[in-house]
C-alpha cells in the first residue's frame, strides 16, 4: 500500500483544495448532460493531465501509484462524475498509449497539448456488434504506400465530441489474431473522419460519448503507435491503466459517500434516536467501509504488482470486479439510509446510483471480468483425458 511522502501529498491536497469549485453545478449540469468547460481548465491548471508524463514533455513525471493518490483525491472531492471521467479517460487513452509505445517524434508533437488540456484525448474500441470481443473487430486498415486507409464504425466513444486526438484501433491482419491489431494516432479533422451527435445516457452524463466513422480515413504510417500488429499489446497496457485510474477515482467518490452517510446517521434521528443507532442502519454503513477497504486494497496492489512486472491478468479482472460492484452497492445503500432525501434529485445522490452502474459495463463487463477470471483459473479447458 503507497505510504505517501510529501510531495504527493501535496499533489493530493491542490486537487482536493478546488474539488468543491470543479463540482459546483453538478446537479444542472448532469440535468442537461453539459461538460464543464471551465472545470477542465482549472483541472489542467494543476498539472492534473500530465501527472505520469516527462517533465520534457510538460509532464510531473509521477508514477502509476502516485497518478492513482491523486487521482483518488478528484473522485473524493469532485461531486461532477463525468469531468472526473473524462479527465480519465484523457490521460490514458491517448496519453498512456503514447507514452508508453509512440516515437520520439510523435511523443514530441502530441504529448505537450494532453498534458497541458488544450489537446483532448480518446480512444475508439468497441463497435456496434463486437462489444468486449476485440478480436473479431471489423474496423480495418489497409496499407497503400506510405498510408493506412482506415474504414469501419466505432461506438461509445468516451470524449468522442470533445477529442482533437483518438487512438483508433483498427484490423490489419486476420480475425481473431491477436497480431492483426494495430493502434492509430488519427487527428480529428482528419478527412474522412466524423463523429456522430452525442449520446444520452443513463449516468455519467456531463461526459459526452458518441459514436466514430471512418470512410477512407487516410493516415500515415508514421502514425502508427508502437508498430503494425501491436495493437493488441498497446490495448492491454491501456486498458490495466484504465481501469486502475478510472476506479480510484470511484473509490474516492465511494469514500466520500461514506462519510456523507456516517455525518448522517449521527445527526438525523428517528423516533429520538439517531438513525446510526439502528443496526439496520450501521450494518449498512459497515458494509460501506468494508467494500471502501477492500476495494482500495485491490487497486493500489494491483498497482504495485503492475508497476513491478508482474504479471496481474487476474488481479486487474478482480480489482475492477471488486470496485465496480462495491460503488454500486454503496450508492444504493446511501439512497436507503438517506431514505426520501436520498431519492431526490437535489441530494445528487440518486446521480451517483446511475453513474455507478456505468463502472459495471465500461472495460469489460462484470460478466466479462468473471469469464476472464475463470479462463485464467483453467475452468474453461477441455480436461485432458488420463491414459488408461
Amino acid at each position: 500500500m503507497l505510504q505517501a511522502n510529501d510531495q504527493q501529498r501535496e499533489l493530493r491536497e491542490a486537487i482536493r483544495a478546488i474539488g468543491p469549485a470543479l463540482g459546483a453545478e453538478h446537479i444542472a449540469r448532469d440535468r442537461t448532460g453539459t461538460f464543464s468547460e471551465g472545470g477542465w481548465k482549472r483541472l489542467a491548471e494543476t498539472g492534473l493531465f500530465g501527472l505520469p508524463f516527462g517533465e520534457e514533455f510538460g509532464g510531473l513525471g509521477q508514477d502509476l501509484l502516485t497518478t492513482m493518490y491523486v487521482l483518488e483525491a478528484l473522485g473524493e472531492s469532485c461531486r461532477d462524475g463525468g469531468l472526473n471521467f473524462s479527465a480519465s479517460t484523457h490521460i490514458v487513452s491517448a496519453g498512456v498509449a503514447l507514452h508508453r509505445y509512440g516515437r520520439a517524434e510523435l511523443k514530441a508533437r502530441y504529448l505537450p497539448g494532453i498534458c497541458s488540456g488544450t489537446t483532448i484525448g480518446a480512444h475508439a474500441i468497441t463497435e456496434p456488434e463486437g462489444g468486449s470481443d476485440i478480436m473479431r473487430m471489423r474496423t480495418t486498415a489497409v496499407a497503400d504506400g506510405d498510408a493506412f486507409v482506415l474504414n469501419g464504425t466505432k461506438a461509445f466513444v468516451s470524449n468522442g465530441p470533445l477529442a482533437d486526438l483518438i487512438v483508433v484501433y483498427a484490423r490489419t491482419g486476420k480475425p481473431e489474431n491477436p497480431a492483426g491489431l494495430t493502434a492509430f494516432l488519427v487527428e480529428r479533422d482528419t478527412p474522412g473522419l466524423t463523429t456522430g451527435r452525442p449520446i444520452e445516457k443513463m449516468g455519467l452524463r456531463t461526459s459526452p460519448l458518441c459514436e466514430l466513422f471512418l470512410d477512407g480515413v487516410r493516415v500515415p504510417r508514421s502514425q502508427v503507435i508502437g508498430s503494425v500488429g501491436a495493437g493488441f499489446l498497446v490495448l492491454d497496457h491501456v486498458m490495466k491503466w484504465e481501469i486502475l485510474c478510472s476506479f480510484v477515482i470511484n473509490l474516492g467518490e465511494m469514500r466520500h459517500r461514506l462519510e456523507r452517510c456516517v455525518e448522517y446517521a449521527r445527526t438525523r434521528t428517528q423516533f429520538g434516536a439517531p438513525i446510526g443507532s439502528y443496526q439496520s442502519t450501521a450494518n449498512r454503513i459497515v458494509e460501506m467501509k468494508i467494500d471502501v477497504e477492500t476495494s482500495r486494497k485491490w487497486l493500489y496492489d494491483t498497482a504495485e504488482k503492475l508497476s513491478s512486472n508482474q504479471n496481474v491478468a487476474t488481479d486487474i479482472a478482480i480489482a475492477k470486479l471488486v470496485t465496480s460492484e462495491a460503488n454500486v452497492r454503496s450508492a444504493l445503500s446511501a439512497i436507503q439510509i438517506f431514505g426520501g432525501y436520498g431519492y431526490t434529485a437535489e441530494y445528487g445522490l440518486e446521480k451517483e446510483m446511475r453513474n455507478a452502474v456505468a463502472g459495471t459495463i465500461y472495460s469489460g463487463t462484470t460478466e466479462i471480468q468473471k469469464q476472464r477470471i475463470s479462463t485464467l483459473m483453467g475452468l474453461n479447458r477441455a480436461a485432458t483425458p488420463k491414459r488408461a
